[in-house]
């Protein structure tokens, strides 16, 4: 599914009985306040604390005087609960959380002639619908890559072809059953991996965007949810504790980020990771600005900083995404290499099904079911219901 580059039915049917913005846009950066307070997903905010040399906290904070401070988040419906309660700056906020943010009026507008770097952002980012509503953008591109599945490479020698081994009881290449050794994203975006599966495999479903389902489509991707929850040892949200699963709990295959398998690589533990025949999900991150954040001018500096600095080519390498500035992978400025941004999907843009926020008012179709059913459901599936 190629994405719109500008604002579409989706974005506009969320949104248009939204009033203006709570916050005035900034006409001007003053000095900084000395702090940022940063909510952001695991491993996105380094200061060379897990490895050394992936640090790009350490130089802003002696260069700006902006202490930087992070809570991090493993779902997207965190981010919108903590910028929900405020006291927090900025978040690195996907696709399924950006637009809720801009309609609760919780993020406010960026004035991109305060980022210096803006015209270095990628073309397919600078607009995309995400973070753009009529022409006004409510934050700057971050990161994007596609979820992956991870992988044990002792029980499968060879990379899974199909997401089937985490949706279909069978028995994998070790000769054991899958039952009680794979995982599931614990967030009911995790509905769209099974739509994107059945995509594929039902056809004649109808399915054109896994984030617009309409009833029977929804009832479909509930049931294979159904059959997964009989296979899930654990429903995983937390990186750290998937890793440890990988490596402890006999778990051997489960969509994952780049950022898990980099770092069981980099262990020296059996693990790869690919994008089966099915496709991927994915997820294109913005850094928005609180409507009421504490120190706006760290923040504008913090934005242009995310775009300048070593951060968009080690974050690049360290996370096992792609950044949202294409000179990163090539000039030099940190560890990332065209190859590299190559490897982690580069010119894959256009087939990721990236993280939406499902909407009633959908595009592709009349009537879909709204993420609040998505979310409901979704506990019930997880509860065995």
């Amino acid at each position: 599914m190629k994405l719109l580059p500008t604002l579409g039915g989706f974005a506009s049917a969320l949104l248009m009985a939204m009033p203006a913005a709570a916050a005035e846009m900034m006409t001007e950066i003053g000095p900084g306040e000395g702090q940022i307070d940063i909510v952001a997903w695991p491993g996105y905010i380094e200061r060379g604390e897990t490895v050394a040399e992936f640090d790009w906290v350490t130089k802003f904070e002696e260069d700006t005087g902006c202490m930087v401070r992070v809570k991090t988040a493993n779902t997207s419906d965190e981010m919108v609960a903590l910028m929900n309660e405020g006291g927090f700056d900025v978040v690195t906020a996907s696709g399924d959380a950006s637009l809720r943010l801009i309609a609760g009026k919780r993020v406010q507008e960026v004035n991109v002639d305060l980022i210096p770097s803006w015209s270095t952002v990628d073309e397919r980012l600078k607009n995309a619908n995400w973070h753009t509503v009529d022409g006004r953008h409510y934050g700057t591109p971050y990161m994007w890559g596609p979820n992956v599945l991870m992988y044990n490479t002792d029980v499968f020698p060879e990379p899974p072809e199909s997401w089937a081994v985490v949706f279909e009881e069978m028995t994998l290449p070790d000769g054991q059953s899958n039952e009680g050794r794979i995982q599931a994203y614990d967030g009911p975006i995790h509905v769209a991996d099974a739509a994107q599966y059945l995509m594929y495999h039902r056809p004649e479903l109808g399915i054109l965007s896994p984030y617009e389902l309409n009833q029977e489509q929804y009832e479909a991707a509930l049931d294979l949810l159904r059959q997964q929850r009989k296979l899930v040892g654990r429903y995983w949200h937390n990186a750290f504790i998937q890793m440890d699963d990988f490596k402890n709990e006999g778990v051997v295959a489960s969509g994952s980020w780049p950022f898990q398998v980099n770092l069981l690589k980099a262990e020296g533990q059996p693990i790869s990771s690919t994008i089966p025949v099915e496709g991927a999900t994915g997820w294109a991150d913005t850094v928005m600005m609180h409507s009421e954040a504490p120190h706006p001018n760290c923040s504008y500096m913090w934005m242009e900083h995310s775009l300048s600095s070593n951060l968009q080519s080690d974050l690049s390498l360290w996370f096992g995404a792609v950044p949202s500035v294409p000179a990163a992978c090539t000039d030099g400025r940190g560890m990332q290499t065209a190859e590299g941004c190559d490897a982690n999907g580069f010119n894959d843009f256009d087939k990721i099904n990236f993280w939406s926020t499902p909407i009633s008012r959908c595009e592709s179709q009349g009537e879909c079911v709204p993420y609040y059913r998505w979310v409901s459901d979704y506990i019930g599936v997880i509860g065995g219901r």
